[in-house]
């Protein structure tokens, strides 16, 4: 990979023959845990300046009508999390001369605090072209990465690293973008006169330019979905209202509940694993060609460009002497030429065969196909993969390796028809339909739902004390526990419409199969499992412990303690906000300097919540500690004694319960008047 410096730039053709399109990924890492930042992208034109607001992508404008731009949204990774960026260049209108890459952050919080920021670039068959890292982020609130731009007939990439102190309204307004004027919280600035700007360097800072207030629209911060009170309009003008269903089912027109609805994807019929691939092959396929949206949201990560999509079933290709049949194709055309992946998909518990990987990856070489997609309920890592392929160096032509869950493909079908919306009326019910199967228990798509041979003996060892450190089953238990986790980040945010990330408090770059060693042999000491979830909009890290000792499951959330105020009348908001909370929800005071303050029940501490105070009354209370206790399942399967359900089931009955109940962070007043960067 080619490691830029700031200032530099590199011709995309000098990296690689296949950058038609491109994944931009911004990564970074909270220490804490808690901060995060927002990509946006600027397409801009040869006077360096936006043609109008629908040239700005964010995350209420994600996706380009031509394609050319479609924000992927965050994904986790091993060390935090990034937010992958999908360019179809092809599809660049050919009066845009460049793209700007950048990212912000609200709330008074400034790139300083994230650690390890960093830009890459992959081409289309997802092989890593260049990366940019910054280490030079101070207080400013928007940075711009970087960007790419034309360069007569090939684009370039150069690595900017410019911060801007006004936050993104003062970096959108730089570039012609109109903003709001927030209650006085924020001035819009207008920019400057464009010139040629193939070549030319950032514009200065929106603090060094003259004010003038302009009426037009910015993205502010997104609002917790309960968060009641009026707000702004902070969208870009769109021409048509997306479509989703409602979230209430209408009153059923059946005569009992023994009437089953007809549906356009049946499933009773299903009584074969083969059965089962067969149908959740052309179902997904089918409906990810007639509703544009879902079909691009699930390819573009591939590197797939914006086109017009076809899909195919059992389709014959020669190989040797017996000819394979892939579970499925996917073509795009886009501008007279072709996109191909082949498909192979597995459901239930069914693992995917590294002989037949293997097979259709020689075959997509050998044809010039761009990627092979797998498809099952396991969940891939980062340094574990699930099948062991080797790709022939010595070809030209490139092959991408890429794998989707049946959990992720239901977290996306999910988010389109519940959150973001589609097109019209039909694709949404394509897309519940689909839902419906998935979600089925014969369709056999039911994401991870095995903790493998090693849950029992691992189990075992830890209750009679005989597991030792270095026993590879303890790490075999590691990664399925990080494959759940994963999953449940999945399912809670399809639910809310929100982002849930997994913490990864370690180093970015750090070796991942060094840190799951590591928290192997910690398993092995104290016999426990550890999860954070990052919960966007909550007052704070949703924590997930098992305890394989005691069989309990603890969840828990910090949240911290108002700066203002009296701790009595704290205690007592605190106790009113959980009037519905259960009764049996351990709140613990934080104090400072202490390993733990007062601690009871709610149903202890509701006629008396000054119970909640430390005897000392100077001693400074930092925050409470929410915690819910159950029963873990034992076995290692997805029935409803086992251990996946009932990790799942504490998750979301501890956020339904307790968190949804919670004060959400209140965002603070954005500065008044802009520094200079």
């Amino acid at each position: 990979m080619h490691e830029m410096i700031k200032g530099s730039n590199v011709a995309l053709a000098a990296l690689s023959e296949n950058t038609g399109s491109v994944i931009a990924s911004l990564s970074w890492v909270s220490p804490t845990g808690e901060g995060d930042a927002d990509v946006s992208v600027l397409l801009l034109d040869g006077n360096g300046k936006v043609r109008s607001d629908d040239d700005f992508y964010f995350y209420n404008n994600p996706v380009a009508a031509d394609g050319s731009v479609q924000l992927l949204g965050k994904t986790p990774t091993e060390s935090g999390d990034e937010d992958r960026i999908s360019f179809d260049l092809t599809a660049v209108p050919s009066v845009i001369d460049r793209i700007v890459v950048a990212a912000s952050r609200y709330e008074g919080a400034g790139f300083g605090e994230l650690e390890d920021l960093k830009v890459t670039l992959a081409d289309g068959g997802g092989e890593s072209l260049l990366g940019f890292a910054i280490d030079d982020a101070g207080t400013e609130s928007a940075f711009i990465f970087g960007e790419l731009y034309r360069r007569g007939e090939e684009w370039k990439f150069r690595a900017v690293g410019q911060g801007y102190d006004t936050g993104l309204a003062g970096l959108a307004s730089d570039f012609g973008v109109d903003i709001e004027d927030d209650a006085g919280a924020e001035q819009a600035l207008n920019g400057t006169e464009g010139g040629d700007q193939a070549d030319a360097a950032v514009p200065a800072p929106a603090a060094e330019r003259e004010p003038q207030v302009t009426a037009g629209l910015v993205p502010s911060p997104r609002p917790p979905a309960d968060e009641g009170g009026p707000r702004k309009a902070a969208r870009p003008r769109t021409a048509k209202k997306k479509v989703t269903v409602p979230r209430v089912a209408r009153k059923s027109l059946a005569d009992n509940e023994s009437w089953k609805q007809a549906r356009l994807f049946p499933v009773s019929v299903l009584k074969s694993d083969r059965d089962r691939e067969m149908r959740a092959t052309s179902v997904l396929l089918s409906v990810m060609a007639q509703v544009p949206e879902f079909g691009r949201r699930l390819t573009a990560a591939f590197g797939a460009p914006s086109g017009r999509m076809e899909t195919f079933t059992e389709v014959s290709l020669p190989h040797g002497d017996t000819p394979r049949r892939p579970d499925g194709v996917i073509r795009v055309e886009r501008a007279g030429k072709l996109w191909t992946a082949l498909v192979e998909t597995k459901t239930n518990g069914n693992s995917l065969k590294p002989d037949q990987v293997q097979a259709y990856a020689d075959i997509a070489a050998r044809r010039g196909y761009e990627a092979v997609i797998t498809l099952s309920n396991d969940v891939a890592l980062e340094g574990s993969p699930l099948v062991d392929v080797k790709i022939d160096g010595r070809r030209k032509h490139k092959v991408a390796l890429r794998h989707l869950s049946w959990a992720e493909v239901t977290h996306q079908a999910q988010m389109l028809i519940r959150h973001e919306g589609v097109g019209d009326k039909a694709h949404a019910w394509l897309l519940q339909e689909l839902l419906y199967y998935l979600r089925h228990e014969n369709s056999g798509c039911h994401g991870f739902q095995n903790m493998g041979a090693a849950w029992v003996p691992v189990r075992n060892g830890i209750d009679d004390e005989t597991l030792c450190q270095g026993d590879p089953r303890a790490l075999d238990v590691v990664e399925s526990w990080e494959r759940l986790i994963r999953q449940i980040c999945l399912s809670l945010g399809g639910e809310l419409g929100q982002k849930v990330l997994p913490v990864q408090r370690a180093k970015r770059g750090a070796d991942p199969k060094a840190r799951r060693g590591r928290l192997a042999d910690q398993l092995c000491l104290d016999g426990r499992l550890h999860a954070e979830l990052r919960i966007e909009g909550a007052p704070g890290i949703l924590v997930i412990s098992a305890d394989l000792r005691t069989g309990k499951l603890r969840t828990s959330i910090e949240i911290p303690a108002p700066e203002q105020g009296y701790p009595l009348s704290w205690a007592k908001r605190l106790i009113r906000r959980l009037a519905e909370a259960p009764a049996d929800l351990h709140i613990e005071t934080l104090v400072e300097g202490e390993a733990g303050g007062p601690r009871g029940t709610l149903e202890r501490l509701r006629p008396e919540p000054a119970d909640m105070l430390p005897k000392n009354s100077d001693t400074p209370i930092t925050g409470f500690r929410l915690s819910l206790f159950k029963g873990m399942g034992s076995s290692r399967g997805n029935a409803e004694s086992g251990f996946i359900r009932s990790v799942d089931d504490a998750v979301h009955r501890f956020y339904t319960t307790v968190v949804v109940h919670l004060d959400r962070p209140a965002p603070r007043q954005a500065s008044a008047r802009y520094a200079p960067n």
